[in-house]
C-alpha cells in the first residue's frame, strides 16, 4: 500500500540507546493510532500507529497501517495506482477480502487472508494494489520494514508464503516472519524480525517465550489484550522494550482477541522516511522522487487500468530528528 498523503512528513528515525531491561518486569507503552484518509471523498481510512512522535520503529518495523472491516460498497474498496518504493520491504496481511497486486517485476498475485505477500523495494520497485470485485469486506494490515544500509540498494523481489496455524492451549498463531512457538517462516528478511497473527480465546492466558534481544509490539485488531498489568485496546499498539524472554498474554473479554505481533532487535541506523521512500539522507529522498517523476529506476507496472501516482512536492525544509524516536 502506498502512503498517499498529499503532504507526508519527512522523519529522521533512530533507535534509542537503552540498557537491557529486567526480564521479570515488562513495561508496556500504549500507542494510540491516528486516522489517515487514503485518496478521495470515498477513500478508505486507515489507523496508523507507526511512525509517530513518541516511537518510530519497533525493530526494523517502521510503518503500520490497520484498516477495516470496511464495507466495500460504501468505501469503494482499495484502488492504489502504481507507486514506487525504495529501501524497505512491504508486508501485506489480510483478515478478510482480497487484493490484486501487480509490480514492475511482472508479478501478478493475490493477497488473501492468512497469506503473506512480502515485496522488497530495495533499489526501487513500483506496484499497484486493487481490491477484487468479489471483495465485500476489506480488513487487514499493511506493514513496512526498513532495510539496513548494507542491503537497502538490493534488487527488488517478491515472496509469497502461507504459514500453517500453530495451535496452543486457548490460542492459535500464524507466524509469517521469523520464529515463534517452535515454528519458523522461510521468508527472507534482511534483519532478524518477528511477525505473527495471534488469536486468543475468551478469558484465555498464554505464555510465549520470546527473544530477549527483541523489542516487541502488539497491534490489537479485535477485542483487547492484557500484557503485564496493561490492557491494550482495539486498534492500539502496545510496545515492550528489549530484555524480556517471556510474555504472558491474557484476554479479559468474552470474545476472541486478535492481534499482530511484531518484533526485532532495535534498529540502530538512522533513517529518513518520506512518502514511499526510506533513505539515509534528504538527498536520497530527493533523488528517488526525481527518478520516479522522470520515469527511470522503478520500471513499469502493466495491467493497471489508470495512471500512476505522482509524487507529492518535497517539503521546503529538512525536518530535524525527533527528540524521542523509536
Amino acid at each position: 500500500m502506498s502512503n498517499v498523503e498529499a503532504h507526508p512528513a519527512e522523519m529522521r528515525c533512530a533507535a534509542p540507546v537503552e540498557g537491557v531491561r529486567s526480564a521479570a518486569a515488562p513495561r508496556v507503552e500504549v500507542l494510540a493510532p491516528r486516522q489517515v484518509p487514503l485518496g478521495g471523498p470515498r477513500a478508505m481510512t486507515v489507523r496508523r500507529t507507526l511512525p509517530q512522535r513518541s516511537r518510530t520503529l519497533i525493530g526494523a518495523w517502521c510503518f503500520a497501517d490497520h484498516y477495516g472491516p470496511d464495507d466495500v460498497a460504501a468505501t469503494g474498496g482499495m484502488d492504489v495506482a502504481p507507486h514506487p518504493h525504495t529501501g524497505l520491504q512491504t508486508v501485506s496481511w489480510l483478515f478478510s477480502g482480497e487484493i490484486e497486486h501487480r509490480d514492475s517485476l511482472g508479478t501478478h498475485a493475490l493477497v488473501r487472508p492468512g497469506e503473506l505477500n512480502l515485496m522488497t523495494g530495495g533499489h526501487g520497485i513500483a506496484h499497484s494494489e486493487v481490491s477484487t470485485p468479489r471483495t465485500t469486506v476489506l480488513h487487514g494490515v499493511q506493514l513496512w520494514t526498513a532495510l539496513p544500509e548494507a542491503h537497502r540498494d538490493t534488487g527488488p523481489a517478491f515472496q509469497h508464503h502461507v504459514p500453517d496455524p500453530v495451535r496452543l492451549p486457548g490460542a492459535e498463531l500464524r507466524v509469517f516472519l521469523g520464529s515463534l512457538a517452535g515454528t519458523r517462516s522461510p521468508v527472507r528478511t534482511f534483519t532478524p524480525l518477528l511477525g505473527a497473527e495471534l488469536l486468543l480465546a475468551p478469558h484465555a492466558t498464554l505464555a510465549l517465550d520470546v527473544d530477549l534481544a527483541f523489542e516487541h509490539g502488539f497491534l490489537v485488531d479485535t477485542g483487547s489484550l492484557g500484557v503485564a498489568e496493561t490492557t491494550i485496546q482495539q486498534a492500539e499498539l502496545g510496545y515492550i522494550h528489549p530484555g524480556i524472554d517471556r510474555l504472558t498474554l491474557t484476554n479479559p473479554a468474552a470474545e476472541t482477541a486478535r492481534a499482530i505481533l511484531l518484533g526485532g532487535p532495535p534498529f540502530e541506523e538512522e533513517i529518513v522516511m518520506w512518502w514511499n521512500f526510506v533513505g539515509r539522507s534528504h538527498e536520497d529522498i530527493v533523488r528517488a522522487r526525481a527518478d520516479w517523476m522522470t520515469g527511470t529506476r522503478f520500471g513499469e507496472v502493466h495491467g493497471y487500468d489508470g495512471d500512476r501516482l505522482p509524487a507529492p512536492e518535497m517539503p521546503s525544509v529538512v525536518l530535524r530528528p525527533r527528540r524521542r524516536s523509536c
